[in-house]
């Protein structure tokens, strides 16, 4: 009945002239401490400013344009939404281009913009990690380790020195663990450099995590952060960062596994805000967590929760979860804003 009710509400906006003035709002606010007042007002709305996708992911903000630019990976598109226009075809293909049919999931994953504006993006289809520069096409970063072809990029976080940290589970190949494509047999975290003396280096910085997803720095570029998106071991891992971009011993930042079957979704993308507070998708919505792994409570948007990104002038959530794109206002800001 709910998405009913929403979908409705949303065609009808769709045609009139004008967006809407307000917008279809879903899910609950789950508060677990009184710190999260100082993050979400109390009469927050969490907003559907768009629908009808298969499933949406990878939202990034570009400032310099003004718009939101967010991933269907089954349809193997990309899409941009401006609160003037509303949402508008922005690249297909986006993740696949070869010939014929590439399984469920061949579009672009995660999203990234660089400081020069150029679009990173983590292709599915293609299993790689590419760079689209306005004017000159795209140019691949990454597709292989050690001779042997990467599974599926995910989704990666860029560091203040401009070396890409990236996951490579294997949720882009048609048959997944049993796909006969697949070259590697483990699924990594890796760093990208592409410093004067690396020449475009991959590194591998850890491969035992059996579905490692979303993937974030501390403000501080001291702790990254790492998803698994296993139902059976449902956990995000904190790693400190070595001074040379390496990782070291990692530890279970936060354990959610119990919450598996009884709320949807699986550890996914994830953000921080300026204060390191981690903001993760995961089965119930999206954690927020303070920087010592207390949560302080859920945004529960009663679907799959994919990802999420700062935008606006920073304060501003836009969160993928299932078909929905959905907009959250809080009283924080990302990094840098």
């Amino acid at each position: 009945m709910l998405r009913t009710a929403l979908l409705a509400a949303l065609a009808a906006a769709a045609l009139s002239a004008q967006p809407p003035k307000s917008y279809p709002v879903l899910g609950k606010i789950v508060r677990e401490s009184p710190k999260l007042d100082a993050l979400l007002a109390p009469d927050v709305r969490i907003e559907v400013i768009a629908s009808g996708f298969e499933w949406a992911e990878g939202p990034v903000w570009d400032r310099r344009a003004g718009h939101l630019l967010f991933c269907d990976i089954p349809n193997n598109a990309i899409h941009k939404w401006t609160a003037e226009h509303g949402v508008e075809l922005y690249m297909k293909p986006a993740g696949y281009t070869g010939v014929g049919p590439y399984g469920g999931e061949p579009g672009s994953n995660g999203l990234i913009l660089d400081p020069q504006g150029r679009l990173i993006l983590m292709e599915h289809g293609d299993r790689r990690v590419a760079r689209l520069s306005p004017g000159y096409g795209k140019q691949t970063l990454a597709d292989s380790y050690e001779g042997k072809r990467l599974n599926s990029p995910n989704d990666g976080t860029l560091k203040s020195n401009g070396d890409l940290y990236f996951t490579d589970p294997i949720y882009g190949l048609p048959n997944r663990w049993d796909d006969p494509r697949r070259e590697l047999d483990f699924c990594g975290v890796y760093r990208w450099s592409d410093g004067p003396l690396s020449g475009g280096r991959l590194t591998l910085l850890y491969k035992d995590l059996s579905r490692p997803n979303g993937i974030a720095f501390s403000p501080d570029e001291k702790t990254l952060y790492v998803a698994n998106s296993d139902p059976q071991r449902a956990i995000w891992m904190a790693f400190p960062v070595q001074p040379g971009g390496t990782l070291g011993e990692g530890r279970v930042f936060a354990d959610v596994t119990s919450m598996v079957d009884r709320f949807p979704g699986l550890p996914d993308g994830m953000k921080v805000d300026r204060d390191g507070n981690l903001w993760a998708t995961g089965p119930g919505g999206i954690h927020i967590f303070s920087p010592d792994g207390t949560r302080l409570g859920r945004i529960d948007t009663g679907e799959a929760t994919a990802n999420l990104a700062w935008g606006d002038d920073g304060s501003t959530l836009y969160v993928t979860a299932d078909m929905y794109l959905i907009r959250i206002k809080t009283k924080t800001r990302g990094p840098g804003w």
